[in-house]
């Protein structure tokens, strides 16, 4: 009578998967792929896997931003120019944006570059080729600044003369005399001028009193209120901006007549015959 073969099954591996057949009553084995003993009713063990703990993402501190924010901003001066005039002799020529001063090469007078930001009390005079800023916290006194750009959020109490824009971002009395190439009030501010403006084109946003004596185009916008007496050339007044008081449109400048010596003041006074008196406007 035959013998019956011992049963075979098929057994995996637990290193390397392989599959091979083995007798079912082995109790140890070895794998005809990679060597290694097992046995072969043992299950394959499960595959550990170990997680990497990510790095944490480190928050950027503010000196950190404030520091690449300075970098970025003086390698887009180093690579910007400016075109200045001398205050002496108004020879124009450009620089680069990163210089602090410079030499005008017509009559070598010193011109100052760089940029004011005034947050304490200051009252020497200013003169650049830079911007002024004087912040929330800042009081400007100094009797005679003189700049490229202003932008006003604190109390500005001296005389202020600006080749390009000044921003009023402020609410009270200035004192001062202004003067500027364009000058915008802003929508939350409320400034009282003591003294005559003059500039070349006026933009209100917010509300304003005072004098203004304007070369181009005073412009009134939604919500704004001016007060006060306006010579200029045109203005606008949009839907929703208000204004009251004494208008002179197409002079681009007054003359007072008790400054005036007594043969100009005459002749002044001989040419305003004839000419209709300003009109109050609302």
């Amino acid at each position: 009578m035959a013998k019956s073969s011992p049963v075979k099954v098929s057994v995996e591996c637990p290193h390397c998967g392989f599959k091979q057949h083995e007798y079912a009553a082995a109790k140890t084995t070895m794998c005809r792929q990679c060597g290694s003993h097992f046995a072969p009713a043992a299950p394959r063990p499960a595959a550990i896997f170990t997680a990497r703990a990510r790095p944490e993402a480190r928050a950027e501190t503010p000196s950190a931003a404030a520091s690449l924010m300075q970098r970025f901003d003086g390698l887009w001066k180093s690579k910007r120019s400016n075109v200045i005039e001398c205050f002496d002799c108004q020879r124009k020529q450009e620089v680069s944006g990163a210089a602090t001063s410079t030499i005008c090469p017509s009559c070598s007078a010193h011109i100052d570059l760089s940029d004011y930001k005034i947050t304490t009390s200051f009252s020497r005079s200013i003169r650049t080729r830079g911007d002024v800023h004087v912040t929330t916290k800042g009081d400007l006194s100094s009797s005679s600044v003189r700049c490229r750009r202003a932008i006003i959020e604190g109390r500005l109490r001296g005389n202020l003369d600006s080749a390009g824009t000044i921003v009023i971002n402020t609410s009270g009395k200035i004192p001062g005399r202004l003067s500027a190439s364009e000058i915008v009030v802003e929508k939350r501010a409320e400034v009282q001028f003591f003294r005559r403006v003059r500039v070349s084109n006026m933009e209100i946003r917010g509300r304003m009193s005072g004098e203004i004596v304007a070369d181009g185009l005073v412009t009134i916008r939604k919500n704004g209120v001016l007060e006060g007496t306006v010579a200029a050339k045109s203005i606008n007044v949009e839907k929703g901006g208000v204004f009251s008081g004494q208008l002179i449109i197409g002079k681009g400048h007054l003359q007072q007549a008790e400054l005036l010596p007594s043969e100009t003041a005459a002749l002044s006074k001989e040419l305003s015959i004839g000419l209709a008196p300003p009109l109050p406007a609302t």
